[in-house]
């Protein structure tokens, strides 16, 4: 499910890991939305992830989520983000 955003931007949903999760992605947790507001890096790997609520989550090398990721688009025209590419040859 992709989400088109009035500014021309798109939420689409990633797998993040702890090697590639990001502040801004959205994660639901409990049923709850909760955005990454700070990340840090922690031994072996893992992470610990403080939302805009406060609460933490450490998520480990092996952990696997999915998360919303606002997508910029060029020019503000979501349509590109969302129509699939075609190569000449």
């Amino acid at each position: 499910m992709k989400v088109v955003a009035p500014s021309g931007a798109v939420l689409s949903p990633v797998e993040i890991t702890s090697a590639s999760v990001q502040r801004g992605d959205v994660i639901q947790v409990g049923g709850q939305q909760c955005r990454v507001a700070d990340l840090f890096q922690l031994p072996g790997g893992a992470k610990r992830l403080v939302f805009d609520s406060g609460e933490l989550l450490t998520i480990h090398t092996m952990t696997r989520l999915v998360a919303l990721r606002l997508v910029r688009v060029r020019g503000g025209d979501p349509t590109h983000a969302l129509a699939t590419r075609h190569h000449r040859r």
